[in-house]
């Protein structure tokens, strides 16, 4: 078989690209140890159907001891006052959860049914498979200014180790207007060339 220059690759990538034939894309997979982040963010992930996950369970996992929980940006802007209302409250749900534990059966049983009182903030860890033409599209989405804080920042982290790993398919990786016009219309953050320069440089 005829050996293949990496520029010979490009090229070959460059015009499936051109094409719009992604499913080619669908046979090379990226797999994501994720961690820190909270189960809101799992809730959004799960949305991209085309995905394997492996996630952390809150029935064989006790929180016993202790949770461990994600804090907004915006709540944390808000200063110490605001963040000690805000951890005054994840105190008040672990212990609802400690009671609840305790009248339940010990053991897994008890932890499946106390768990409904664990808060959307209670941080969680999976792994994530995705194919590459998924991949593109879940940048597209979740790069973009308009996505929740916490999936776009994921999201940014994980366009930066794609593209260490094989620039060649996430050359032009990113949000939409990172390809041409921002498909938010009326909606749109109106920082196109920002957001450009900052994806072709990531």
């Amino acid at each position: 078989m005829q050996k293949s220059s990496a520029h010979d690759q490009q090229g070959f990538l460059d015009k499936i690209m051109s094409s719009g034939h992604l499913s080619v894309f669908e046979h090379t997979n990226f797999t994501f140890g994720i961690e820190g982040v909270s189960r809101v963010l799992l809730a959004q992930l799960t949305r991209h159907r085309i995905a394997s996950f492996s996630v952390q369970s809150q029935r064989y996992v006790s929180y016993a001891e202790t949770f461990n929980y994600i804090i907004p940006p915006n709540i944390s802007a808000l200063g110490n006052e605001a963040v000690q209302e805000y951890e005054r409250q994840m105190a008040q749900m672990h212990a609802w959860y400690q009671a609840w534990q305790r009248q339940l059966v010990a053991g897994e049983e008890g932890n499946e049914d106390a768990r409904f009182v664990l808060p959307g903030a209670c941080e969680t860890r999976l792994i994530m498979t995705m194919n590459v033409r998924e991949l593109l599209h879940f940048f597209a989405l979740r790069c973009c200014n308009r996505a929740q804080w916490e999936i776009r920042e994921l999201a940014t982290q994980m366009l930066s180790l794609c593209k260490e790993k094989a620039p060649g398919l996430f050359e032009d990786a990113g949000p939409g207007c990172v390809r041409g016009v921002c498909p938010e219309g009326s909606k749109t953050c109106s920082r196109q060339s920002e957001v450009r320069a900052k994806f072709r440089n990531l």
